[in-house]
């Protein structure tokens, strides 16, 4: 089992970035396929970016381009990096986890609030 635990998030300006991160516990993150999740009031929740053990990435259409998925596995932690906000991506956020061989077993964080507004 994996603890997350997101941070990161915060009040910005349209065009601006900010970088979430995402502390895993424990010793078996990079066994891990990661993404960050986000769900904006009143619609689903909607997968943003995903990056698996072995380092490949894909992403919403929404946010190629502006965004980007990473992950240090020596410091058990994920990261976005998001770059040129707009207000629909006004959202929390959330950090998933799910262990390799496992596709039936996820591991979510609390999320962290980003607003995007002037």
């Amino acid at each position: 089992q994996v603890q997350l635990v997101e941070s990161g998030g915060g009040l910005v300006q349209p065009g601006g970035s900010l970088r979430l991160s995402c502390a895993a516990s424990g010793s078996m993150f990079r066994f891990y396929a990661m993404g960050w999740h986000r769900q904006a009031p009143g619609k689903q929740r909607e997968l943003v970016a995903a990056i698996g053990s072995s380092g490949i990435t894909n992403y919403a259409d929404s946010v190629k381009g502006r965004f980007t998925i990473s992950r240090d596995n020596a410091k058990n932690t994920l990261y976005l990096q998001m770059n040129s906000l707009k207000p629909e991506d006004t959202a929390v956020y959330y950090c998933k986890g799910v262990p390799l061989g496992v596709a039936t077993t996820a591991y979510w964080g609390q999320g962290t609030q980003v607003t995007v507004s002037s």
